[in-house]
């Protein structure tokens, strides 16, 4: 499956020279409906786990109505494979030692103090795991359908992003307002069209906007901490068209198609969730925020 994203409509480093050391790259994951094994990166697909490591749990209270014992149970919730990245596919990624797996669990419960879902990292070397996990547990609690992934494989492309306008200094910005981008003001024009791309995504920039930019520091190095992976709630909006992919420009105008929401994920009713990794050792924890 191959996914192609068309070129921006203007190169911003020739109208804006200042941001071309800004730019960084991103590979869009395109996730869309298919059936992956464990052996595929994949987004809700199944895991190369092994056979002889405790599956990851939510500890958090939980209640559930276990139907084959007609009663309501409470406990710690078997967590939920939401996405599991080979470096073969995505490059991009940083992993430790000879790992070249990245696998993202979650609980699909929006906890107190966040109201967000929990999230558990695993780096993993493929080469490693010669028994396999046949059966996982079942996730027994599940608070909303949206964060239960549906099965998908990805198309990983890179792409070239640039920062969102409030990470910019204050006099780049208002070049932006002053640009005339062609169609609208030009702040705007580089916030919906040459910036970030949207939907689920490793490396890249944060899409801020639900708050002003949060700097995330390394709760064990105190280091700057940088975008791991972009879970989205949708892949573009339909007023915004442009970061469609040629291969799928003919279903996206299929009113209804839902391809721009393959996994149907709705993040706290259609932001994004962003994960974050330490630069200095991708071992030191992670952090999350919606956005």
């Amino acid at each position: 499956m191959r996914r192609t994203t068309p070129p921006r409509p203007i190169d911003v480093t020739a109208v804006l020279p200042q941001l071309a050391p800004l730019a960084r790259p991103a590979i869009r994951l395109h996730p869309r409906p298919g059936s992956p094994t464990p052996l595929d990166s994949s987004v809700g697909g199944p895991l190369l786990w092994p056979a002889g490591e405790p599956w990851p749990h939510c500890d958090e209270l939980h209640e559930w109505y276990d139907s084959e014992l007609d009663e309501w149970r409470e406990g710690p919730n078997a967590m939920l494979p939401v996405a599991q990245l080979y470096v073969r596919d995505v490059p991009l990624l940083r992993p430790p030692g000879q790992a070249d797996v990245l696998q993202l669990l979650w609980c699909p419960f929006e906890h107190e103090p966040d109201y967000k879902p929990p999230t558990r990292l695993f780096w993993r070397s493929a080469a490693e795991v010669t028994d396999l996990l046949a059966v996982p547990p079942v996730t027994a609690a599940v608070e909303y359908d949206e964060y239960v992934p549906e099965r998908c494989v990805i198309a990983p492309e890179e792409v070239t992003e640039f920062p969102h306008s409030l990470q910019l200094g204050k006099e780049l910005q208002q070049q932006l307002e002053d640009w005339n981008g062609g169609q609208e003001s030009g702040a705007a024009f580089y916030k919906h069209e040459l910036s970030l791309a949207p939907g689920w995504k490793a490396g890249g920039w944060t899409p801020w906007g639900l708050t002003d930019p949060i700097v995330q520091n390394c709760a064990v190095c105190d280091a700057e901490m940088t975008p791991l992976l972009t879970i989205a709630s949708k892949e573009w909006h339909s007023r915004r068209l442009s970061w469609v992919p040629y291969e799928d420009r003919d279903i996206a105008a299929v009113a209804g198609s839902g391809v721009e929401n393959s996994p149907r994920v709705q993040i706290s009713g259609g932001n994004h969730l962003q994960l974050y990794v330490c630069p200095e050792s991708p071992e030191h924890p992670h952090s999350d925020l919606i956005q």
